[in-house]
């Protein structure tokens, strides 16, 4: 066990990133076409192809899902990995055609200090070309922190990033999470050290600081970034389990409680909170409904390690009043 995502046998995660204009892109590939779906809880989602997701739609398998900075111009980074999966012959059979089916969801990083042309009109967005190469990376390592579609994101407080975690559920299938966290709100506990994860914590994996002693009023008072569409932390959670598309929505609901576990406050009116949820079919599916709901808790609280991890591992950005690290306010 890795202790990412990657360790849900039939996944594989590549990343890229533009330094200059401080975005990226995370890519997620399935080795064979995917059972998914998606729960969506913050006010402000950005998403893209996701409809389909939805368990009464037609289409029930995918072949990648995206996470990206870049707002809506984000966006694109489904068409760079469509083409590299359409130039692996992979996708959706139509005639003699393939379709890949390629799901996305986007971040607000517009505003980390770092210039982005594009935005005023003077360039061509990224994100079709950090999606193509992400896609063409993809394999069972990858960088935490500022990388990939964390690479621009933040917190009220402190730098943001991505992180990832996995666990074994009590029915010995194996469930990951990646997130990219870019909240509203913060990930630690008042202006200290301590995150609202620590309860979920595996070893030392962010830390190992656990909780306060006490948490006091001004401890439980919010704490917020920005303004409107500044915001949204994006995931998913896979698991190696034989699931409909109906449970995989069901397990993506149950896994937005990660995120109300290591963020506070979660599923705002300012974030776009989206959660995907996708099973690989490898280990066979759930006996009875109490082991899907064993397979859902796992999948909070590897939501809420694995958003711990991003933050934990993050490095601030190099530009005038960028948000500290976690590490550069708490030491390693």
């Amino acid at each position: 066990m890795r202790n990412l995502i990657t360790d849900v046998r039939g996944v594989r995660v590549g990343q890229a990133h533009d330094a200059d204009a401080a975005t990226g892109v995370s890519v997620v590939l399935f080795e064979r076409p995917t059972v998914a779906s998606i729960a969506a809880l913050g006010g402000a989602p950005g998403t893209r192809d996701t409809a389909l997701l939805e368990p009464e739609m037609t289409v029930e398998h995918v072949d990648a899902i995206v996470l990206s900075g870049g707002s809506a111009w984000g966006l694109a980074a489904a068409d760079g990995v469509m083409a590299w999966l359409a130039s692996q012959g992979r996708g959706f059979p139509i005639g003699a055609l393939r379709v890949p089916i390629v799901p996305q969801a986007i971040l607000f990083d517009l505003l980390n200090g770092a210039d982005k042309p594009w935005a005023k009109g003077g360039a061509e967005a990224p994100y079709r070309r950090l999606g193509a190469e992400a896609a063409a990376a993809a394999g069972v390592a990858f960088s935490l922190g500022s990388a990939g579609a964390g690479f621009g994101a933040t917190l009220a407080t402190l730098k943001g990033g991505i992180g990832s975690a996995s666990g074994r559920a009590a029915t010995g299938q194996t469930v990951g999470a990646l997130v990219a966290v870019n909240a509203v709100g913060t990930a630690t506990i008042g202006e200290g050290q301590h995150f609202w994860a620590a309860p979920y914590e595996k070893g030392s994996e962010f830390g190992g600081r656990g909780w306060p002693a006490s948490i006091s009023p001004d401890d439980l008072a919010l704490r917020f970034k920005g303004g409107t569409g500044q915001n949204t932390t994006i995931a998913l959670v896979a698991t190696d389990a034989v699931l409909t598309k109906a449970q995989c929505k069901r397990l993506a609901l149950a896994a937005h409680d990660g995120l109300a576990r290591a963020l506070r406050p979660a599923h705002a009116a300012l974030d776009g909170d989206v959660v995907f949820a996708a099973a690989t079919g490898h280990s066979g599916a759930p006996s009875d409904a109490f082991a899907l709901s064993e397979l859902c808790a796992t999948a909070a609280d590897v939501l809420a390690r694995a958003v711990a991890r991003g933050v934990h591992a993050a490095t601030a950005l190099p530009f005038p009043g960028a948000k500290p690290s976690w590490r550069d306010r708490f030491g390693g």
